[in-house]
């Protein structure tokens, strides 16, 4: 929380190098707690780094990159560029802390197109019905105050 009350959201930068370490992690199938041991942190800060709650400093960034075997240019990329605009970062990215959200993204990033296409309608269409349910319920709700 800031000194106003309100909550601080992690900058969208922070997140996507947190969800660049995460994903380069599983591909090795390495576990937070091994991963955590091999840079000197427990496993809790490597969730930290991860879902972007707590920044990467730059050494740390080098001692998390070559313990997962690449180059900090590997995990860092592309995520500066602001000539190239990226529709993820010009939305919220605290959904992308939701358990499973990383699993999903990299699930669906391996799919083939096709199957990605129906995975895409899969999940639009679940949205559309779950807005519909809650619009329902909120007419419903305001129907009965209006009728009583």
């Amino acid at each position: 929380m800031t000194a106003s009350g309100q909550k601080h959201s992690p900058h969208h930068l922070d997140v996507a190098l947190g969800l660049r370490i995460r994903q380069r992690r599983k591909v090795l199938g390495i576990s937070q707690t091994t991963l955590a041991g091999s840079v000197g942190l427990t496993f809790q800060q490597i969730q930290k780094y991860e879902r972007g709650f707590n920044r990467v400093s730059f050494s740390r960034l080098v001692d998390i990159a070559h313990a997962l075997d690449c180059h900090v240019v590997d995990m860092i990329g592309d995520l500066d560029d602001g000539a190239m605009p990226s529709p993820l970062f010009g939305q919220s990215t605290e959904h992308l802390r939701e358990s499973g959200a990383p699993e999903l993204l990299s699930a669906y990033s391996v799919a083939p197109p096709a199957l990605r296409r129906v995975i895409l309608k899969l999940v639009v269409e679940i949205d559309k019905d779950q807005q519909m349910r809650r619009g329902n319920v909120a007419r419903t709700a305001a129907v009965e105050r209006l009728a009583s």
